[in-house]
């Protein structure tokens, strides 16, 4: 089972993050809070997409469901 530690850790792996915060209730459904400055002038589907790189196979296999909300920094401040 996928601890939300372990989700925490695969993302921070692959995306600098400014801030996280990462739910799984269940150790299969998830939601995650992920500001970073990579995110600039991206849309929300490749913020997503992101994100997903840094998971890889695991999404739909042992992530099978993840609610994304996607920051850039100053966003994060409003």
């Amino acid at each position: 089972m996928v601890t939300e530690e372990d989700l925490r850790g695969w993302i921070e792996a692959g995306l600098k993050c400014s801030h996280l915060e990462v739910h799984g209730p269940d150790g299969v459904h998830f939601a995650a809070l992920v500001v970073s400055a990579e995110f600039e002038d991206k849309s929300q589907i490749q913020r997503h997409q992101l994100v997903y790189r840094c998971l890889g196979a695991k999404m739909g296999n042992e992530i099978h469901a993840l609610n994304l909300k996607t920051l850039t920094p100053d966003e994060w401040k409003q």
